[in-house]
């Protein structure tokens, strides 16, 4: 089975992307900037944005599963985030997403594919300074279930993960004005662990949603 992962430079994405290749899978993985590092034999580095106007010209031979991991989170009051912070959100979390499954859907639906979001808590309730990145999130979920109900021969998935281990949970904490603990979220790993769980679940049965927090 070939997928793809976006954001997989880092964090939940790159945790992702070993999961799947130490399982057996062909990975074609997408980074912004600077290609990393890491290589396997099975492994295909993709580089896209999903800023405003960009081509995100997706591999489209053999693709039989997505994983949207990239996400970006700006927090800030409805006061304080300016129309820019709003459209970067709504970029990254939500058209970005909507589009590269858009224009794999032909291959998604010869191999009975599925799309996996990884969405947010953030996606099922909101607080004070996260309305932007919570209002993509909650579109997000729309999406899914939308695409879920409209594409019967392909399987979608939301991921509603708590707070993670990654750089950018480590900037959240910084912007709270709080001491950064690592040990306090959960790791990368765990979500790429259920990721997989859920890529290989019988055909019999469809995970649509799933709720992961700290202990």
């Amino acid at each position: 089975m070939t997928v793809v992962v976006t954001g997989a430079s880092k964090g939940i994405g790159l945790a992702t992307t070993k999961a799947l290749l130490d399982a057996g899978y062909e990975v074609i993985a997408q980074y912004r900037d600077t290609e990393p590092s890491f290589s396997h034999e099975n492994l295909s580095w993709w580089q896209a944005s999903f800023d405003p106007g960009a081509s995100l010209e997706p591999p489209a031979a053999n693709v039989e599963a997505i994983v949207h991991c990239a996400g970006v989170a700006i927090l800030g009051t409805c006061a304080q985030l300016d129309p820019q912070d709003w459209r970067d959100h709504m970029e990254v979390n939500l058209y970005g997403p909507i589009e590269l499954t858009r224009m794999l859907l032909p291959e998604l639906r010869k191999r009975d594919g599925h799309v996996i979001y990884i969405n947010s808590g953030a996606g099922l309730h909101t607080k004070p300074e996260w309305g932007g990145y919570s209002a993509s999130k909650f579109a997000a979920r729309a999406w899914c279930d939308t695409l879920r109900a409209e594409e019967p021969d392909i399987r979608v998935t939301s991921i509603y993960p708590g707070r993670v281990n990654t750089d950018m949970q480590r900037a959240i904490v910084a912007y709270e004005g709080k001491e950064y603990d690592g040990s306090q979220f959960i790791a990368p790993e765990t979500i790429a662990q259920t990721v997989l769980s859920v890529l290989q679940t019988p055909r019999d049965a469809q995970v649509n949603d799933v709720s992961i927090r700290p202990r």
